[in-house]
């Protein structure tokens, strides 16, 4: 797109950000235009069912008018703990055309961490798996949640989702603008609690456009989601974008290689936006290249590095694919920086460009902006970066300067605009693409009684990345599964530790009585989640 058709804009009363002329106003709008453009065409396909867009359109509409009978009116927080099924999407859809405001949970999380974000947000209602009902806060914990529905099946205490469906009934048509919010991300912080990342429409518009814009994707894409819905790559980096073009969404509860590949020649896959993991666990299976895959020309991915030989590989494999990467966050409404199809190949060591409405720049430790090729912290700004932090102005305030996202990411930017990022944010780990904050597992294994001081890290893994590691100092014998299980019980199963190491020394410590963790990296055994006594 040529400067003339960017602008900017003023919004959220204090940030002038850099913006399409040209562009749909809200999610609504996107669904709308691609319901007049496409409306036969498939839309969304799981297993046998298969969607076109009005009939979407018709299911929207129906759960819309349902959800303003339950007294839901604009602003209302709907909180959505669902897998990869069609009514996330149709219930996204329906908040967005009545501008209630999604807050996607998601179905790994346990009882305490549902319980923080539906009080946080103030949902008025929940819409959940039915398979995880006992998995639940009991009702008197989330006061403000009205009523429940459940997915997939019947649940004590809460009604079937079919409820919800008021067919027939006439949906009130509601002004949805920029600045309005869309849905509430949560995302760990350092603090060991959720901070609610706050996704407008003006974000969730661009976002989609960024992707189309970088890639030059169009209607002809069919995208197969295998990463969770819930997580913004999931809604922002896949169903959304697609929707846009009016392409096709083929839905996957769960990632297993075989039935992916099954499906990705049977779909005729173009799409697809997946952690490196998965790359990885296709190129092991055997029977890889029996498959049909080569309708597939979109490689994207993010969330973890991505080994140089794993992208040669995929790409020797199936000639016509372009692996892209990008560096996104929940604070950028997914992608940050994408890389040109046709430099993949060229900048291996980089994670892509800023995409055209955005800026990066590098700030040193004076917040002084550092020139360019020289390494300091990434700070982000946008149309597509959040407006702050739901009900946490201390946690706003400290996160966004300005306009621009503090990303706590170390890397550079050279002469042509190409981000290298050399380090993740301060104590997170990435295993297999999942973000977890070493603070929140901290947070949990201190509530042990037998626990004096513990630290987390991440443990290297050639598939995964890396692994969750706790260092554990206890003057009693503790026994290692029940302390994972201890952890399984409030925290979701990729946050467990795997490898666990007990010591009874004290942890190291700087000056300013900070954990060296880096002291504690090679400390022990940690090829096995076997405890390690150490003195």
């Amino acid at each position: 797109m040529s400067e003339s058709l960017l602008r900017k804009e003023l919004h959220y009363g204090r940030r002038i950000v850099r913006t399409y002329v040209k562009r749909p106003r809200s999610v609504s709008d996107i669904f709308q235009m691609s319901l007049s453009l496409h409306a036969t065409a498939e839309a969304v396909v799981e297993g046998e069912s298969r969607i076109t867009y009005l009939n979407l359109s018709q299911q929207v509409q129906a759960v819309a008018a349902g959800l303003q009978l339950n007294g839901i009116k604009k602003g209302d927080r709907i909180a959505l703990m669902c897998g990869n099924r069609t009514e996330f999407i149709i219930t996204l859809l329906a908040c967005a055309i009545i501008g209630a405001v999604t807050v996607p949970i998601g179905i790994r999380l346990q009882t305490q961490e549902i319980e923080y974000i539906c009080n946080h947000s103030g949902a008025s209602i929940l819409i959940h798996e039915a398979s995880l009902s006992n998995t639940l806060p009991i009702s008197l914990n989330t006061p403000q949640v009205r009523q429940r529905f459940s997915v997939g099946g019947l649940a004590q205490g809460s009604l079937d989702f079919s409820k919800l469906s008021a067919e027939g009934t006439d949906f009130k048509t509601c002004d949805v603008e920029d600045d309005d919010l869309f849905l509430i991300a949560y995302t760990s912080g350092t603090t060991g609690r959720p901070k609610g990342a706050m996704v407008t429409h003006l974000c969730a518009v661009h976002a989609c456009m960024n992707w189309a814009k970088a890639l030059g994707t169009d209607a002809t894409e069919t995208a197969i989601l295998a990463i969770p819905a819930s997580h913004i790559g999931g809604t922002a980096g896949v169903i959304l974008p697609i929707l846009y073009l009016g392409g096709k969404i083929v839905l996957m509860w769960e990632f297993r290689t075989e039935p992916f590949l099954k499906l990705a020649e049977k779909e005729r896959m173009t799409y697809g936006v997946f952690v490196p993991a998965i790359y990885n666990l296709c190129l092991l299976t055997p029977t890889f290249l029996d498959f049909d895959l080569s309708s597939w020309r979109w490689g994207i991915f993010s969330g973890a590095p991505m080994p140089e030989a794993t992208i040669r590989k995929m790409q020797a494999a199936l000639p016509k694919l372009k692996m892209v990467s990008a560096y996104g966050a929940t604070e950028a409404t997914s992608a940050i920086a994408i890389m040109p199809p046709d430099e993949g190949s060229n900048r291996l060591d980089c994670v892509g460009r800023t995409v055209e409405c955005g800026d990066t720049i590098v700030m040193g430790e004076d917040d002084i902006e550092l020139p360019l090729g020289q390494v300091g912290e990434l700070w982000i700004a946008g149309p597509m970066v959040v407006s702050g932090y739901w009900a946490d102005e201390e946690a706003t305030e400290a996160g966004f300067k300005n306009g621009y996202w503090k990303s706590g990411d170390i890397g550079s930017v050279d002469d042509h605009g190409y981000l290298r990022v050399f380090d993740r944010r301060k104590e997170m780990i990435n295993r297999g693409g999942m973000k977890v904050f070493s603070a929140e597992v901290e947070n949990i294994l201190n509530e042990h009684p037998d626990i004096v001081e513990v630290a987390v890290l991440g443990h290297p893994d050639p598939v995964l990345g890396e692994r969750v590691r706790a260092i554990i100092v206890s003057k009693v014998l503790i026994d290692i599964n029940e302390i994972q299980q201890f952890c399984r019980a409030r925290l979701a199963d990729y946050k467990t530790p795997e490898l666990i190491t007990i010591r009874e020394l004290p942890l190291p410590r700087n000056s300013n009585g900070k954990v060296l963790k880096r002291l504690l990296a090679t400390e022990g055994d940690a090829t096995c989640p076997v405890s390690v006594k150490t003195s």
